[in-house]
């Protein structure tokens, strides 16, 4: 790992990359979210603090748990814009995380443990899904594909990758 010298205070985008061991495209997309921050020299070329290298380790490490780039933004907010993320910063979001995280791993362990029964139903029924529709809440209302259209009228965007409804398709 390439050593900077205490002397120099701002780091190149490829230093900051060799240090932190995030990708120089990683960088800029955090830079663009917000997440970090740099100056522009003259010759219009990035420059880092080096307290950037400890922003870059807290996104890292609360990426690498699941958190959402979007949520680990709101949590840098809260911090003053000179100041980088400390052991006790990181205590304290982390426990505020924890729920979150909590529920994650529920919804994974659910996942495993039904995965080998989405295979008998092949398009994930709402009617019987045991991942998409937990204690059979959903299909208390009504069944089958017919949800994906009450969804799409409540003003949910439809992804591509959805199917459309087709009359009768249940499963």
């Amino acid at each position: 790992m390439p050593q900077i010298p205490e002397k120099i205070h701002e780091l190149t985008v490829g230093q900051l990359s060799a240090r932190s061991g995030a990708a120089v495209s990683a960088l800029h997309f955090y830079e663009s979210k917000g997440l970090i921050v740099s100056r522009r020299t003259s010759g219009n070329q990035r420059r880092y603090s080096r307290d950037t290298l400890r922003r870059v380790a807290f996104v890292r490490a609360a990426q690498r748990v699941g958190i959402p780039l979007a949520t680990i933004r709101e949590a840098l907010a809260e911090l003053p814009e000179e100041r980088t993320p400390t052991r006790e910063d990181w205590a304290h979001l982390s426990e505020t995380w924890r729920s979150e995280l909590d529920e994650r791993i529920n919804q994974l362990n659910r996942l495993r443990d039904h995965l080998t029964d989405c295979i008998g139903c092949g398009c994930l029924s709402l009617d019987g899904c045991v991942l998409s529709n937990p204690d059979d809440v959903v299909g208390e209302r009504q069944s089958g594909s017919r949800l994906m259209v009450e969804r799409r009228a409540a003003g949910v965007r439809q992804r591509a990758s959805e199917p459309e409804e087709v009359p009768g398709n249940r499963c």
